[in-house]
């Protein structure tokens, strides 16, 4: 139920926190995914080796998620909050000194760092969210959610830069990216704070309120669900956002500060599609925001590496950028929509872990193929890929609706 006192079109107490918390942590992610391929380049990594460390951080990425569908309601969503957090941020700053590459994949995969890291606390705050707002708000909640990360993670990306002018302040290059790393485990104590300071009001309902099943139509509509996000998240994972700043910068020779600039511009595009995104799932539907906004950004990523230049290169990519998260808000309400309250943890744990499942082999295969001189084959798997997942998406979902509650759903138009 929503937090004590919360009315329709207020933000509560305990929204803000969640949201001041996603956005700190988005910042820093956003900055981390920018320096982490070539921070690895630099130490000496391998394509292959590069994408192995990514495919580590997917893999504990997946297991925190696994943990947190499973225990986060026994043992405490804000305990798991801390612990995650605390592994973050110990992680990141041993990150900063260490060389090897075997403790480089053991610490990105405690850390769950990298394009992935979000994946954990999104478990654990999705089912929080609904909590904090009445259905009727629900879209535009989850549309704020992601508005703030990737508003966080686009500035994150802009200061992902700041190597650049700190070596030119006269600090030595690895000192220069240690510092970001650094930086990066002092705000994860931030969100930390941020967490601690949740009320009550977020833990799961009590065990003896929770239906014992979702019963046969959720659990159906999930398992189909949960299929076709697999086959989504595997194909992103060739083309997570720490490869395509390798790439740039392996192809063209995009220099860090660049690259930083190019993903703070797609940053900005994303998250100002975002509020976009809630208008069109409030008129249309959820299901049809979801298909009409993600594939043309799938046409656009299969022309990326059919580009000349990294102008055209760029162009195509922000253009990208600009929709191919159009889907997160609407999917996110969609999936704590199909559920009962007592069961939104176990759902939205159980399709972010089959998502980070799938994500896991997609980094070291694309790493793979540039290494065996195939540059370009990552983009065109991942864009046929996501093309065949919305079209099956908008086939089998379109006319879904989701479950009635105690009150209204949030608002569903008809399906097209």
């Amino acid at each position: 139920m929503p937090t004590v006192g919360a009315r329709p079109g207020l933000l509560t107490r305990d929204l803000a926190l969640v949201l001041g918390a996603r956005g700190t942590r988005a910042f820093g992610l956003g900055c981390l995914s920018v320096l982490l391929g070539v921070h690895l380049q630099r130490l000496g990594l391998s394509g292959a080796q590069v994408g192995a460390v990514l495919t580590a951080a997917l893999a504990g990425s997946t297991l925190a998620s696994l943990v947190a569908s499973g225990l986060a309601d026994r043992l405490g969503r804000r305990r798991l909050l801390f612990v995650f957090g605390a592994l973050m941020a110990g992680a990141a700053v041993a990150f900063a000194f260490v060389h090897s590459f075997p403790l480089l994949v053991l610490l990105a995969f405690a850390g769950t760092f990298g394009a992935s890291g979000q994946e954990p606390f999104l478990t654990i705050e999705h089912a929080i969210i609904p909590q904090t707002c009445p259905p009727s708000q629900r879209n535009n909640a989850f549309a704020a959610f992601s508005l703030v990360g990737a508003a966080a993670t686009a500035l994150g990306a802009l200061a992902s830069a700041l190597p650049g002018p700190l070596e030119r302040g006269g600090l030595e290059t690895a000192w220069a990216f240690r510092t970001m790393f650094i930086g990066f485990g002092a705000l994860v104590l931030v969100m930390l704070a941020l967490h601690a300071r949740l009320s009550s009001g977020v833990e799961a309902p009590l065990v003896e309120q929770l239906p014992r099943s979702p019963g046969p139509r959720p659990r159906g509509l999930l398992a189909r669900l949960t299929a076709l996000f697999a086959l989504d998240s595997f194909a992103g994972g060739l083309v997570v956002q720490s490869f395509l700043s390798y790439w740039l910068f392996s192809r063209f020779g995009v220099a860090v500060e660049q690259l930083a600039l190019v993903f703070f511009v797609g940053g900005s595009l994303a998250a100002l599609s975002f509020p976009v995104s809630a208008w069109l799932a409030n008129r249309i539907g959820q299901v049809p925001t979801m298909v009409f906004t993600h594939l043309p950004a799938n046409v656009f990523l299969i022309l990326v590496p059919l580009m000349p230049t990294a102008p055209l290169a760029v162009i195509f990519l922000l253009a990208r950028l600009a929709l191919s998260s159009m889907d997160i808000p609407a999917r996110q309400a969609y999936i704590v929509s199909v559920v009962p309250a007592g069961q939104r943890t176990a759902a939205a744990g159980v399709t972010g872990v089959v998502r980070s499942l799938a994500a896991v082999p997609g980094p070291s295969l694309a790493g793979a193929l540039m290494q065996a001189g195939a540059l370009s084959l990552p983009f065109f798997l991942a864009g046929g890929l996501k093309i065949a997942y919305d079209l099956t998406l908008f086939a089998l979902f379109r006319g879904e609706k989701p479950l009635a509650e105690g009150e209204a759903p949030p608002r569903l138009g008809p399906a097209h």
